[in-house]
């Protein structure tokens, strides 16, 4: 079979595999969709410390099973499924207590196990461990149930910074997860949303689809000028940071309402990870400063749920939609901005 492998920082490729089979306790699926995040980016340049390559590449992942190993009960081949990404174990303190976003065994798809851009791979045994294999709803594409991983992942962070009815809302970070913060923030009940973004190609893009209540563009005005001006001086009730910006996260905390809730949903680089905080704003105005960490799979399976329901729509945001030997070229696109969503289609 063809797969898409990192073998080292600057050597991804496109090559010949054994076809895999479904051991004791395990699935094999037929790929339908695998889509890419910044993260493949960041890898294919970089490398990752949990990859030992070689590595098939590919985390959001949907597809057909086609063969079921021994031991395994409720599966069939025919069923259509999407696989978890982020694996925690199901029994260490954290996991006991419900906290499965944070399990420090966590292991992941296209990490630790050989991931999405293949024609076939393995479920391994410790994704049906943690009910991580999810039955894709009537009426869900293949392609849609790929997003729902990276849905699961906003769904966690704005159930962290609790967002709900009459909340005004700022996105920071037009990408594929600040459109679907919008939406998510949409469908739980918030008055108004406001998307920021650097590039103002991006803005403009993602803004015709996800249709935010103001377009900010970071560049061109002060965001926290902005968001203050269409609050009336109030500022906003929850600002979430869907980009790996310092300066975006110390605009977060001085654009926030009195007992308003951040989200450091991006990451930073590892070089640079510290920011400047105004210690004194979150002590008077009482404000409540969360991260968040991936996704569990109670929220992968809750993700497919709002996109079957149409409460988060997805399908338009996937604006590239490529076969698996243009996969490499796909992680050029997302990197140049390009595209909201590309997935492939081995």
């Amino acid at each position: 079979m063809k797969v898409v492998r990192f073998h080292a920082p600057g050597d991804v490729r496109f090559e010949d595999a054994p076809e895999p089979d479904a051991g004791p306790g395990e699935v094999k699926i037929r790929v339908r969709n695998c889509s890419t995040c910044g993260t493949d980016v960041k890898i294919s340049k970089f490398g990752h410390h949990h990859i030992h390559p070689p590595r098939v590449m590919g985390h959001e992942i949907a597809g057909e099973i086609v063969e079921v190993g021994d031991g395994v009960q409720g599966w069939a081949p025919g069923d259509r499924v999407q696989v978890i990404a982020a694996i925690p174990c199901g029994e260490c303190a954290e996991c006991k207590r419900g906290r499965m976003t944070v399990c420090p065994n966590q292991v992941s798809m296209g990490y630790h196990f050989e991931g999405g851009f293949a024609q076939y791979m393995v479920v391994p045994r410790e994704v049906l461990k943690v009910d991580g294999l999810n039955r894709i709803p009537d009426g869900v594409s293949f392609a849609e149930a790929s997003v729902a991983e990276p849905l699961a992942c906003a769904l966690n962070a704005q159930n962290l910074a609790r967002v709900g009815d009459g909340d005004d809302v700022v996105v920071i970070g037009s990408g594929p997860i600040g459109c679907l913060h919008v939406r998510l923030a949409r469908a739980r009940g918030a008055a108004r949303v406001f998307l920021v973004e650097l590039s103002r190609q991006r803005l403009d893009m993602a803004a015709d689809l996800v249709k935010p209540d103001a377009a900010i563009c970071a560049s061109e005005v002060d965001p926290v000028a902005a968001v203050r001006e269409l609050t009336d001086g109030r500022g906003a009730d929850v600002i979430i940071t869907a980009a790996a910006s310092g300066k975006a996260q110390e605009q977060a905390i001085e654009m926030a309402a009195r007992q308003g809730r951040i989200s450091f949903f991006g990451g930073l680089p590892k070089d640079n990870p510290t920011i400047t905080c105004d210690s004194n704003l979150v002590h008077y105005r009482e404000l409540m400063i969360v991260g968040a960490n991936g996704s569990s799979p109670a929220h992968n399976a809750e993700a497919l749920n709002l996109v079957a329901t149409g409460a988060v729509p997805v399908a338009d945001l996937i604006t590239h939609h490529l076969p698996l030997d243009q996969a490499i070229d796909a992680f050029g696109i997302v990197a140049r901005g390009e595209a909201i969503k590309v997935t492939i289609e081995p």
